[in-house]
């Protein structure tokens, strides 16, 4: 006998479906920004090189989203990538895509009621919150 509860429902056929607030979202980017800047300032001045540590969030997003569906930033604030569809992992390809929309700046300001930019969209992604672990 299977626990149909335990099996996670995908958020495009979720009706109850709540993306995590903005203030996550941008705080999540905002630890990963800074992120960046450090790596970034191993190999180039990010200051003087300003595309640095965009393709460091790049590269990071590819690699972090792509794999692990979080970045740094969305560990620590408890939110997560995933698939609009089926609310598995987007991807190494899609997550570099979504980090290079994002790096476009407007795809990110332009929201759905369920807050997808465009760069959520265009790659197939939404932010969740991370489930919380069940007590025992």
């Amino acid at each position: 006998m299977t626990d149909t509860a335990a099996v996670p429902v995908p958020p495009a056929a979720d009706p109850t479906f709540t993306p995590p607030s903005l203030g996550r979202r941008f705080g999540a980017l905002v630890i990963d920004w800074v992120l960046c800047l450090l790596v970034a300032n191993i190999f180039a001045d990010p200051v003087r090189d300003g595309w640095a540590p965009v393709l460091v969030l790049i590269l990071e997003y590819g690699f972090f989203l792509g794999l692990f569906a979080q970045t740094p930033g969305m560990y620590i604030t408890r939110i997560s990538c995933l698939s609009w569809a089926d609310g598995g992992r987007i991807g190494v390809f899609r997550a570099l895509l979504r980090g290079i929309l994002l790096a476009l700046v407007v795809p990110a300001v332009i929201m759905d009621a369920h807050r997808r930019g465009l760069h959520d969209r265009l790659s197939g992604s939404v932010i969740a919150d991370v489930p919380r672990p069940a007590r025992r």
